[in-house]
């Protein structure tokens, strides 16, 4: 073995980045027995192991079951050594013990933990959350999402499987939030095969989708390009009886135009008609940018009159795209000067238009 040669002819002397690195080799493969001996022979070579040399060991400890020896050494790294523990020491523990069970010890351990100004981040949560459910407390584990939440912690995709693991072992169906907070999960990592197949999961629990389910499957499939499945989807929300809101119109708008479906957009937004979303200077925005974008600038010119001619008042993003894009004509111009309140025209962007 290379690294016993290394000791014993005194080629090199390892450092604690080799002794650990040689530690987590050997706690992959469980050889925790040789890793504790090679713990102590760190010692004795005068080499400090460090928080990530014991996090290591106590995790392998954890994972085989001996927690035991996992807080022994827990101990021995805080109170004989003066290392002190981080969020992953605390996991780790915090994992070990929900494996037996012991939920009262992981409580106090995560009461500790911020004793200990350790802030408690999303793979807390997940093993809590995960341990609970697994077990059929489903109280509990909503119980330790809505202090992480208050906390300022985000649950994840795991977070939310865990939880609808939970409710199908009790034999309980997860309400719409949970799954939609699955669906949005999955959709940000652009994961829209797995999100379809949550999305389907709800119409088969007996469950409604509601506005935000809709709002968050069209922003998933518009942002990988699959515009047909998400104007089915909005045809099919409609006619669910659901009724689209702002932001729904804003997500699909702006997922045609991001998908050089301009036109398309257009003819959406002039369908709405009278109504309050036809007002909307956001959906003007994005449609004035996405025709901008895609050199459509009569497009942009002719809604920029539309929305001067309804009173509504253009922000700098409008007047950015139509200033690149040279598509002021001299009464847009004129227009602009009476129209533009003092701060926007000393915006950066404007800098040009306000020079010539």
């Amino acid at each position: 073995m290379l690294f016993k040669k290394l000791i014993k002819q005194k080629l090199c002397e390892p450092n604690v980045v080799m002794y650990s690195t040689m530690i987590k080799g050997l706690c992959k493969f469980g050889n925790n027995v040789i890793a504790l001996a090679l713990l102590r022979l760190m010692e004795q070579k005068n080499c400090k192991p460090n928080v990530v040399t014991y996090n290591t060991i106590i995790d392998s400890l954890c994972k085989d079951k001996m927690i035991d020896d996992a807080f022994n050494l827990f101990e021995e790294m805080v109170s004989d050594k003066g290392i002190l523990p981080d969020v992953i020491t605390y996991n780790s523990l915090i994992h070990g013990l929900c494996k037996f069970g012991h939920w009262d010890e992981a409580k106090k351990m995560l009461i500790e933990m911020q004793d200990q100004k350790i802030s408690p981040d999303v793979q807390t949560l997940n093993v809590l959350v995960d341990s609970f459910c697994k077990e059929g407390k489903i109280e509990e584990a909503n119980a330790v999402i809505n202090i992480m939440v208050e906390r300022g912690k985000v649950p994840n995709i795991v977070t939310y499987s865990s939880l609808i693991d939970g409710y199908c072992l009790r034999g309980l169906v997860p309400n719409v939030f949970t799954y939609n907070s699955l669906l949005n999960g999955y959709c940000k990592n652009m994961n829209i095969d797995k999100a379809m197949h949550v999305f389907d999961e709800i119409t088969r629990k007996g469950l409604k989708p509601d506005v935000v389910t809709y709002n968050t499957m069209l922003q998933g499939l518009f942002q990988v390009g699959r515009c047909v499945a998400a104007r089915k989807l909005f045809d099919e929300m409609q006619a669910q009886g659901l009724i689209p809101n702002q932001c729904t119109y804003q997500i699909v708008l702006h997922g045609l135009c991001n998908n050089h479906q301009v036109e398309e957009a257009l003819s959406l937004f002039q369908l709405m008609g009278d109504s309050k979303l036809n007002s909307d200077i956001v959906a003007y925005t994005i449609l004035i940018d996405g025709a901008g974008k895609r050199g459509k600038f009569d497009i942009a010119r002719n809604l920029f009159h539309d929305l001067i001619n309804k009173g509504l008042q253009p922000d700098v993003r409008i007047y950015t795209v139509l200033i690149a894009a040279g598509s002021l004509d001299t009464s847009m111009v004129h227009l602009l000067g009476k129209l533009v309140p003092k701060e926007l025209l000393d915006h950066p962007n404007l800098c040009d238009w306000e020079r010539n």
